[in-house]
């Protein structure tokens, strides 16, 4: 399928699915529960986040710059899980021993020493070894300029705005800092790394000999909210990173978890009452605050039904992504929350992501939610089958016009909801966009006329264009490859 039908035809979804967002939205008000903000932090910047949903509970000058200190090493250790095997040998070298500021976090490691990549990363995240990050950014990027990039680069994609890094430790410089917010999306990624939590929730680890400890050594978190004995233990904590340099003052970064709700909280240029407020951020989110896994049927209550509707659409299965959820007040209800369809997704949407829906309770952000279009296994093209008949096919339905009257009565059901003055707004709108649609199918009808391509293979030339497989589209290497010529 040729680059013009196939933008005309996205257009003409996103036409159609804004005439359903402006049939769908909600008539009624809702007795919103009040969101919780009872909660005193002295920390100049500090945040609370959902580390499942990724909504912002609580943010204090959370778009602020600030130096980071060596939280900086949790965004370090991410890069390097996700480009180095742990059994990896690295060789520190002068640089990557001489270059820090004296006085500095060591774990009294010399060049010449050789460690493998998972012990590097263990006194770097656990006694905070600025050595150990220049050295595994020496060996994962070949300098620690070119790991700076990658630093930079992986925030970015991260959705980080706030932000940029220098060097993989945290140390003093001027072009260093991030803001709460986007160490708290660089934390939320880091913990979702099964590996980073695994060494990061670590209380202790017994270094191999180094040239300066030929017997080895043991390495402690410095993480007091993780460790038993401590003052500052928090039963619910997983893992986390301390910060600290006289610019930046006191950085914390923790990660604590109940049955109810995930919690990542980010503390900036805190002067000592760093976990004072960490613990404050988090009795209060747990106290106050849930999470929602969403299923299928609370992406939208006619989102599905009316999908369905669209052209070729019966060729997919659209579901949520596997792990969608929104945090909400205790006493609120999901009932109650609104949402918007976007097809603008800028910060790296899930493989086969038809679009983003961003959800709000009482217009507050409380979650995005990725739809999937999955290939349907039993889609057979058959032009005398009507969208119904195949999509209730695909569900197992055994009434096959079933599903496309549900999709009619829930679409009657909305407009018989809306209000006189509504609906002269709405109908207005709808005929603007009916009108475009109109226009936008008349030029696709030309364009494929274009073609010598059937609809079936304008569909599947699509398909592989996209990555599929001839055995994918259910064809064979000789058919794929004619219509590739063909096209």
């Amino acid at each position: 399928m040729n680059a013009k039908i196939k933008n005309l035809k996205k257009l003409t979804l996103i036409l159609f699915l804004t005439l359903i967002t402006v049939f769908s939205m909600p008539m009624n008000t809702f007795a919103y529960v009040d969101w919780p903000e009872n909660v005193n932090v002295l920390s100049e910047g500090a945040i609370l986040m959902d580390a499942d949903s990724g909504a912002v509970i609580y943010g204090k000058n959370m778009h602020e710059h600030y130096y980071p200190a060596s939280i900086t090493k949790l965004l370090t250790a991410l890069i390097v899980v996700e480009n180095c095997n742990l059994d990896d040998t690295v060789t520190f070298s002068k640089n990557a021993v001489y270059n820090v500021e004296p006085g500095s976090s060591s774990a009294g490691i010399d060049a010449g020493d050789t460690l493998t990549v998972r012990d590097c990363l263990y006194a770097m995240l656990l006694q905070s070894a600025n050595e150990a990050a220049n050295a595994l950014a020496e060996h994962t990027a070949g300098s620690i300029e070119a790991f700076a990039k990658m630093m930079n680069d992986k925030a970015a994609s991260l959705g980080c705005k706030d932000s940029h890094f220098a060097n993989p430790s945290g140390l003093n410089n001027p072009e260093h800092y991030t803001s709460a917010y986007d160490y708290a999306l660089i934390s939320r990624a880091a913990f979702k790394n099964p590996t980073v939590t695994e060494i990061d929730s670590a209380t202790y680890y017994n270094l191999p000999p180094t040239s300066r400890v030929p017997t080895g050594q043991t390495l402690y978190s410095h993480h007091s909210m993780l460790r038993k004995n401590s003052g500052n233990y928090y039963q619910n904590a997983i893992c986390g990173k301390t910060g600290y340099t006289t610019l930046a003052g006191n950085t914390l970064v923790t990660y604590a978890r109940t049955d109810k709700i995930g919690l990542i909280t980010v503390v900036l240029n805190g002067n000592k009452t760093h976990y004072v407020d960490t613990q404050s951020l988090l009795d209060f989110g747990f106290a106050n605050f849930k999470n929602v896994k969403l299923k299928s049927s609370d992406i939208g209550t006619n989102f599905k039904s009316n999908l369905a509707l669209i052209p070729n659409f019966n060729e997919y299965t659209i579901e949520p992504d596997d792990n969608a959820s929104i945090t909400l007040p205790n006493d609120a209800d999901v009932s109650e929350v609104e949402s918007a369809m976007d097809f603008e997704q800028s910060e790296s949407p899930t493989a086969n992501a038809l679009c983003k829906i961003d959800y709000k309770y009482n217009g507050r952000p409380v979650g995005s939610v990725d739809i999937i279009a999955k290939k349907n296994a039993n889609y057979e093209a058959n032009s005398n089958n009507n969208t119904g008949e195949v999509a209730s096919t695909a569900a197992g339905n055994s009434n096959p016009t079933s599903t496309a009257n549900t999709g009619t009565q829930g679409f009657s059901n909305v407009m018989l909801s809306i209000s006189k003055k509504n609906m002269i707004i709405g109908g207005g709108i709808a005929g603007i966009i009916l009108l475009l649609i109109i226009i936008i199918s008349i030029r696709v009808h030309l364009a494929k006329k274009k073609s010598d391509l059937s609809d079936r293979e304008l569909r599947i030339y699509g398909l592989l264009k996209n990555g599929w497989s001839a055995t994918d589209c259910g064809i064979s290497e000789d058919e794929a490859k004619y219509i590739i010529e063909k096209h």
